[in-house]
Order: C-alpha cells, then structure tokens, then sequence
C-alpha cells in the first residue's frame, strides 16, 4: 500500500463515518468513491496478496456472496461486501474494512466483472447465469456474454465455477482451461433459444442440452444435487439441508462449496456453513406485523420474479406485489409481460408500489383479481390476520426496510 493509497483510505473512511453520523446512509459507496477519486489505483492495491473469489450473474449474487464467505470462513478471516455494494466503489469499502483478510469474496455487477477482473486478478470466479435484466442499462445479453468471455480469455489462471444449465454461462466459460461445471439449474430458458456461437437452435432434452450449428453442448457436470444431499467428484456425497427455499438457492449453494472447495475448504464443514444461511441482507427474512407476518422476497428481472413466484406458499392469507420503476429498477416495465403470473387461484393479491398501475393491468390481462394500495405498509396491514407474501423489486425493498427500520428501531 502507497502513502498516497493509505492518505485515500483515511479520507474514505472519513466520508464513509460522516454518511453514518448525519444518517444519510451506511457509506460504504461514498467512502469508497473518496479513495477511489484521490488514488484511482486502490482497487489493485487493496486486492495484492489475497486470494479473491468474483460472484456474477444476473440473479442470486449476493446470495451466493455470502454463502461463499461462510464456507471460506473455515478457512480463515474473509473480506466481502455484505452491504450487496457490487460496484468498484463498494468493492474498494469492503476490501478497505478488512484490510490483514488474505480471503476475498466479492458480488461484482456482471457489467464491471472485466475491469474487476483486470485490476484483482481473482483465484475464482463464479458464474450463475445470465438473462436480460435492465435493458436500459444493460443492454442485450449476447453482447455481455461476449463481453464476459473475452474476459475471461485475459485470466486463464483462475478457477471458473459455472452453470452448465444456462446456455450463456457455459458460453463464457466453455474455452477455459480451469473450469468446473456445476449442475445448478436452468429454469429461465427464454433467453437462449438461439446458440450464442453459431445462432442456430438450442435444443432441450430433459437435463441436456445442445445447438445444432455448432460443436457446443452441455457439459457433463462435475458437481450436482438433489434436495437432500451435495455430489462431487470421486463418488463425494454430503447432506446439504438448506435453511433457504428453493432449487435457485440449492444451485446457488452447490456453487459456493464447489468455489470454496477450489481454495481449500472441506466439502462437508463448507456444506454445513452454506447451510446455515437464512437470510441475506434482508432477504427471505419474516417479520411480524400486528396480527400478520411477513416474508419479504426479492425480484430484479423475469428470470429473478419466475424463480420469487416458485418460492411463494399458497397457502398464505394473501400475496403483496410491489412494482416501482426508478433507475435502479429499470425504467421500461415491459419485462412484466415476461412473467407467468397466471397462478394465484384463491389467494388474494394487492398491488402496490409507484408502477402499481402497470402491474395492475398485466394481472387483469392474466385474469389475477387484485386490490390495491398507496403505499407498501398499507397493502400489507390491508391484509387478513395470518401469513403474507411480499414480493418486491429493489427500490421498493429498499423502502419496505427503511420503513420496518423505523417501525422496529
């Protein structure tokens, strides 16, 4: 580290301390721009001499971030930027709060993983999967999946951990020379019709899949699982009991262990410690209400809102959905038609959210009755007494916990 980087850290922090005091916020994006802005190499220096494991895809990073962190814990302290800040600025804040950690776990936007990359010079990267998100922002997925191979092209060192149930994952990493296939599901496909490579056809059957223009299928997994148990190389076999809900978080999890176990940690103790995630930064958490509880999920884009819906019990008293569409969110709300919301006999629905509007006509058109209401808490008490689903996207998250941080203290 440089006088010059440690002079940009101080400052940083000092930001990052001023944020919290006049209660405009945790910081670590503010402090992190600070140290950035005074020496713009302290991403490199912050990451020399750690091992640094890189998160990405469109969905599941920040689940899959702390997953991984828990398992690498066995092994020794751990650097990670739990606040979910997966832009250079929270990258330089979470390094910089852990400075004598030689583990690194980072949940990087898929969009800055190549100058990431370039300036970390990650042990392992870990690829999920990849769909359209934000198209505004964004842009279309063959492109990122190109950018992201050439990528990965620069650093053929690494270990790459990759979905070989998503067609675009297995794209990126298809050339590598260190990559370790994980059977982690696919249950988007409306993404990957065509062939990344050739733009022919991709066909499905049952588990494979394959494209008829080129010499490019998928891989046979080295690491899979059922719902009960974890399977690896050399007959391996582990109970993994998640305390998350889903076949997504089950992929998620076989990645985190086979991204630990790639650094050194033992199958079953990063098993166990995978296990024990029950909720992420918020996430999946339930909180009570009066008379109600409330389990809070999280959706970003239609692959993420398809794999919420499966989540969702039915048995519920009722299900809140909250659309809004601030920057953060995309703006264009098209992606809704994308989504099945077609199954919710017997349950009763309120929408709510700045773009309740929007959501409001795509269930009319799905023949979903609804209510509505102005404002997150409302439609929640608006509620019968008993369990309720609340499904939003991240704005509106993000002010159903400020607003549970006020009501709770």
């Amino acid at each position: 580290m440089t006088n010059k980087g440690r002079a940009a850290l101080a400052v940083g922090a000092a930001a990052r301390w001023a944020s919290r005091a006049t209660d405009r916020g945790e910081g670590a994006v503010i402090g992190g721009l600070v140290a950035m802005t005074l020496d713009p190499s302290i991403l490199r220096q912050l990451g020399t001499g750690r091992r640094t494991v890189i998160v990405t895809g469109t969905n599941g990073k920040s689940t899959t971030t702390k997953m991984v962190s828990l398992a690498l814990a066995t092994l020794g302290a751990v650097a990670t930027n739990a606040e979910g800040a997966n832009m250079d600025a929270g990258l330089v804040a979470a390094l910089a709060a852990s400075r004598d950690a030689e583990l690194a776990v980072l949940e990087v936007d898929e969009m800055h993983v190549p100058h990431i990359a370039d300036a970390l010079d990650p042990a392992v990267i870990v690829l999920l999967n990849l769909s359209r998100d934000q198209l505004d922002r964004v842009g279309e997925i063959n492109h990122l999946e190109r950018t992201l191979r050439a990528c990965l092209a620069r650093h053929p060192k690494a270990v790459v951990v990759a979905n070989c149930d998503d067609v675009l994952v297995t794209s990126v990493a298809y050339d590598c020379p260190h990559v370790v296939w994980v059977a982690a599901g696919g249950g988007w496909a409306h993404d990957s019709v065509s062939c990344p490579r050739s733009g022919e056809v991709i066909v499905r059957e049952r588990d494979h899949w394959y494209s008829t223009g080129a010499d490019f299928k998928r891989p046979t997994p080295q690491w899979w699982c059922d719902p009960h148990r974890l399977f690896g190389p050399a007959g391996l076999s582990v109970p993994m009991q998640l305390s998350l809900p889903g076949a997504v978080n089950r992929g998620n999890a076989a990645q985190a262990v086979v991204a630990a176990v790639a650094l050194g940690a033992d199958p079953a103790a990063a098993t166990a410690a995978v296990a024990r995630v029950d909720e992420v930064a918020g996430r999946y958490r339930t909180v009570r209400m009066g008379d109600r509880t409330a389990r809070i999920l999280l959706a970003k884009n239609p692959a993420g809102w398809q794999e919420a819906l499966s989540m969702v019990d039915k048995t519920a008293e009722a299900v809140v959905i909250a659309v809004n569409g601030r920057a953060p969110d995309g703006e264009d709300l098209s992606w809704l038609w994308d989504v099945d919301f077609e199954h919710f006999e017997g349950v009763p629905v309120v929408v709510t959210g700045e773009r309740a509007t929007d959501l409001a006509v795509r269930l009319g058109y799905a023949g979903v009755p609804y209510t509505s209401a102005p404002a997150i808490i409302d439609a929640i008490l608006s509620c019968p007494q008993g369990h309720v689903e609340v499904m939003l996207n991240y704005t509106a998250f993000q002010q159903l916990n400020r607003t549970l941080r006020r009501m709770h203290g």
